[in-house]
């Protein structure tokens, strides 16, 4: 896990500026504590910031290898088995980064990709051919970004890296910000900046003289039909995928814990690492002050029947209103799901013990967890209902004017999810793989525990595991009213004490509550936010948080205005973060 970025710039431009290169690497070092490095090369720069996981003596990057060099951010698993299937190249570290050089040296950039099983984000600068492939996984696990700019292109793990040089102005996109106050996130290709992009989930850009040459993509789910196959059959080759996976994700150099909720997907993690580690399991799980289900116990039974070191922590509002600003503040790519606020605390807190921990994301997305997937099984005229049909702000009227093409982006990822004759699960699950998972649960996994240097790998998000869990039957991921079928008959069997047949609780933050006990000090403050002010009317956002905590709509909306409040001052105006929640929105 590290921070990567660079310039590539046309024929004409000047060499890349130090000044320019320093603020980059510089911006993205909270990414990459344990070293930094780079290369110049002409008119094209690689700059790479390090978290040492794997290989601590040898790996750091750029590394060299022919007439390439790489730089890379995330972990490819199958490093080893990669090594094994290269006879006769003469590797010259450690590194799981090393083998993906050499696999684009023999099968260029349109092939290399596919033999890679992992999370990353990649950059390869060919030298003869003065060329610079960019490379996401198929998952989006790790983020990439371009901008043109003046003289070429640059790219970066972060957009702030960008924004920071002043290459590319803090121009706010209207319909991305519509999308964000509406559906939580952003979709596509476009960022809510304007003039950033996104690398989409497995996309592998070729770029030359400062331009984007082509595109390719490997798709992550896989192009099979439904499959024909019965529950006992499929219980073992799910056991064979997820504890390959597992024992994939626990390869590193450093110690490593795990993410504990109260959910089927963490438990089910849990017993595969018991299963494969020697010694006691490191989880970690957080719980609040008061106001809102709290996972701690049910966690704690859950940890004592595996034999874990179970470690909490508890949340409190004032913990909340100190460091939201700096929450809010690493989530430059933004999305507003208040999961941002636990995830952080708990990265802090792991990372005095770990620097790596792996987390239950993809679960209800492979095997059909949410109930917003019954839903949209069903036709209209049996209660079915379309995802997110409804926008954040639709019941509550504060804003100016109605947010417009806020749903346009997810239509198109719903039309594409439906083709290849998909059932109405199968699209659904689709559609939220293309946007909802890495727009808004891996971008806060990554942004939250990059913020304290910490690694999050999620075993879900695995081609082996995607192959088993995708194709399933209908009837295997969702039964009797219940998601996640299997996923459950696998965890009966492995860890009853998870009590799997519970039903799904979903994961809640107070901060309804918590807005509400301060709701008169904050409406004002929030209300005149120059971003606030430009799009909702003062008055009626003050009633708001007066009044938020008689409805659960109301206080929703008024976190997604904290949240934009605290985030248009820090990522457009470029104000910065330092102080509590009440001190940074009185600053003027």
């Amino acid at each position: 896990m590290c921070g990567i970025a660079g310039l590539i710039l046309a024929p004409g431009a000047p060499p890349p500026d130090p000044a320019t290169l320093a603020t980059m690497i510089g911006s993205l070092a909270h990414r990459g504590p344990d070293g930094s490095g780079h290369t110049v090369v002409g008119r094209i720069a690689l700059l790479h910031n390090r978290l040492a996981i794997i290989d601590l003596e040898t790996g750091d990057q750029p590394l060299f290898a022919g007439q390439a060099a790489l730089v890379a951010n995330g972990e490819v698993y199958n490093y080893r088995e990669l090594r094994a299937g290269l006879p006769g190249v003469n590797f010259t570290t450690n590194s799981d980064c090393e083998p993906p050089l050499h696999l684009w040296l023999r099968d260029g950039p349109g092939g290399y990709a596919r033999h890679l099983r992992g999370m990353f984000a990649i950059a390869v600068h060919d030298r003869v051919g003065r060329t610079i492939t960019l490379t996401r996984d198929p998952f989006g696990i790790k983020p990439l970004y371009t901008a043109q700019v003046a003289g070429g292109l640059a790219f970066a793990s972060e957009p702030q890296a960008i924004l920071a040089t002043g290459l590319v102005g803090r121009r706010l996109r209207p319909t991305a910000r519509s999308e964000l106050l509406q559906l939580q996130f952003t979709t596509g290709t476009e960022t809510i900046f304007e003039g950033i992009h996104r690398v989409l989930p497995g996309e592998t850009l070729t770029c030359s003289d400062g331009h984007i040459l082509s595109r390719n993509r490997i798709p992550a789910l896989p192009d099979t039909p439904t499959e024909n196959i019965g529950e006992d059959a499929a219980l073992a080759r799910l056991d064979r995928a997820l504890e390959e996976s597992v024992d994939l994700h626990q390869r590193s150099d450093v110690p490593y814990g795990m993410f504990l909720s109260g959910g089927i997907d963490s438990a089910t993690l849990l017993a595969l690492m018991a299963r494969l580690n020697s010694q006691p399991v490191l989880a970690f799980t957080a719980g609040w002050d008061g106001g809102a289900a709290d996972e701690r116990a049910h966690a704690a039974v859950v940890a004592r029947a595996a034999g874990a070191r179970h470690e909490t922590i508890e949340i409190s509002e004032a913990m909340v209103w100190r460091h939201l600003p700096e929450i809010v503040a690493c989530m430059d790519d933004p999305t507003a799901d208040y999961a941002i606020i636990p995830t952080w605390f708990l990265a802090q807190r792991a990372r005095q013990d770990v620097k790596v921990v792996l987390c239950g994301e993809g679960g209800d997305e492979i095997f059909g967890g949410y109930g917003r997937y019954r839903s949209a099984m069903r036709p209209w005229w049996l209660g079915g209902r379309v995802m997110r049909a409804r926008g954040c702000f639709d019941r509550v009227d504060v804003l100016r004017a109605p947010p417009v093409g806020w749903r346009d982006g997810y239509a198109a990822s719903e039309g594409r999810a439906a083709e290849g004759g998909r059932s109405r699960l199968a699209a659904a699950q689709a559609t939220d793989v293309a946007d909802w998972l890495p727009h808004d649960l891996l971008l806060k996994l990554d942004r939250c525990l990059m913020a304290h240097a910490v690694e999050g790998r999620t075993p879900f998000l695995d081609p082996g595991v995607a192959a088993a869990g995708f194709p399933l039957p209908d009837v295997l991921k969702v039964r009797q009213g219940r998601g996640k079928w299997l996923l459950r008959k696998w965890l009966e069997k492995h860890l009853p004490e998870a009590n799997p047949w519970a039903p799904k609780q979903g994961f809640t933050v107070p901060v309804g509550t918590w807005i509400a006990s301060q709701g008169s000090r904050l409406g004002p403050l929030v209300a005149g936010q120059p971003g606030v002010a430009e799009i909702a009317d003062r008055a009626k956002v003050e009633a708001l948080f007066r009044n938020c905590g008689t409805g659960w709509p109301g206080g929703f909306a008024a976190w997604s205005l904290l949240f934009y409040a605290l985030w248009h001052n820090r990522h457009i105006l470029g104000l910065a973060a330092g102080g509590d929640v009440f001190e940074v929105l009185a600053t003027k």
